[in-house]
């Protein structure tokens, strides 16, 4: 009897150490593991991909000013992607480019564009659309080919960057003839929007605008520009221009859309491309009518950029409203890009060292 029991005490010991040596090898385990994991995740963020820019340039044929921009991304190929629309059939190569990075970056499906039309919507459509397939672009930011960067790409990445907001430049639109009463009640008059298309979208307002079946469609049929006197030997004449709706499709649609979809609070209402429409003191007729300065040679200085970076407030006379431009929360220089410059105006800015250099 006594050694049935001592045999007993034994097996129970043999169990507890047993269970014992099995517990700890289990912990051991999961110490491994949580190790492992947490130098996966270590290595994930090491190797991570910084969210991108998508820079959306929308030319006729070849970029101009391709050499410029070129200075302008070197050595930041992680931090950005480029997208260009051209004609259809247009293609960059070593012909038609001397910068590696615009080689084969326009879209393949692109549509004809004619100024102050819708087809120059569904190119910024395309556009994005095809950015929107690279999962790491988070800013989508529209350029034309006569666009210059006034600062380096590390200034310019990192305030595009420091905001949650779009930078769409949108106000209430109160001046009649611009809104066509046949987009009511799908386009109410009190959302009816304005403001230049040089966005800067984040990857949410980029997707409102690729998905949206309902507005472009409105846009398509009642947003036209008033007929242009050059252009009626070609076709015939209104009885009165004056009576003409005048809605130039892309400087109201990405605004009018967001204000439909009740996403204005989203928005810092302003671009970050300067243009210059105030052409009160010019004498030249060459640079009047509807489109903004165009800088020349003889206009590419020092002083002319710095007066454009010094800009630190935006006057809106529609909505009697002056907006100080901001960054991070603190006062800051209103515009990124500028335009209009012409090819020889932009390379001696930057024969000059003037462009990309750091905010001063």
């Amino acid at each position: 009897m006594k050694r049935k029991q001592q045999k007993l005490y034994l097996n129970r010991w043999k169990r507890k150490i047993f269970a014992a040596i099995l517990v700890g090898f289990c912990l051991g385990s999961l110490v491994l593991m949580q190790s492992h994991c947490m130098r996966i995740v270590s290595l994930r963020h090491r190797f991570a991909h910084k969210p991108k820019i998508a820079f959306l340039f929308i030319a006729r044929n070849r970029l101009p000013l391709d050499m410029v921009w070129d200075k302008f991304f070197k050595g930041e190929e992680n931090k950005f992607s480029i997208f260009v629309h051209s004609r259809p059939g247009f293609f960059f190569n070593k012909a038609t480019t001397r910068s590696v990075y615009f080689l084969g970056r326009q879209v393949n499906d692109s549509t004809q564009v004619d100024w102050g039309e819708a087809s120059m919507i569904e190119a910024e459509r395309i556009l994005l659309r095809h950015a929107l397939e690279d999962p790491y672009n988070e800013r989508f930011v529209f350029m034309s080919d006569s666009c210059i960067p006034l600062y380096n790409f590390h200034y310019t990445y990192n305030y595009i960057m420091s905001t949650s907001t779009s930078f769409v430049d949108s106000f209430a639109d109160t001046k009649q003839g611009r809104y066509n009463p046949k987009m009511a009640p799908v386009i109410p008059v009190h959302n009816w929007r304005k403001g230049s298309q040089w966005a800067v979208l984040t990857r949410k307002h980029a997707e409102v605008v690729v998905n949206d079946i309902i507005m472009f469609p409105m846009f398509q049929q009642y947003c036209k520009r008033r007929s242009l006197p050059e252009f009626w030997r070609e076709q015939t004449a209104p009885v009165d221009p004056s009576k003409e709706h005048n809605c130039v499709p892309d400087e109201h649609y990405v605004q009018t859309l967001l204000a439909q979809e009740g996403l204005e609070g989203e928005l810092t209402q302003r671009s970050l491309t300067y243009s210059a429409w105030d052409l009160s003191s010019s004498n030249d007729h060459d640079r009047r009518g509807w489109h903004p300065v165009t800088y020349k040679y003889s206009d590419a200085t020092p002083k002319l950029i710095q007066s454009i970076k010094e800009i630190d407030n935006i006057y809106y006379e529609t909505e009697y409203r002056r907006e100080w431009c901001s960054s991070k929360g603190k006062p800051s220089r209103c515009f990124l890009f500028a335009r209009k410059f012409t090819r020889s105006s932009a390379f001696r800015l930057l024969n000059m060292s003037v462009l990309g250099a750091e905010n001063i």
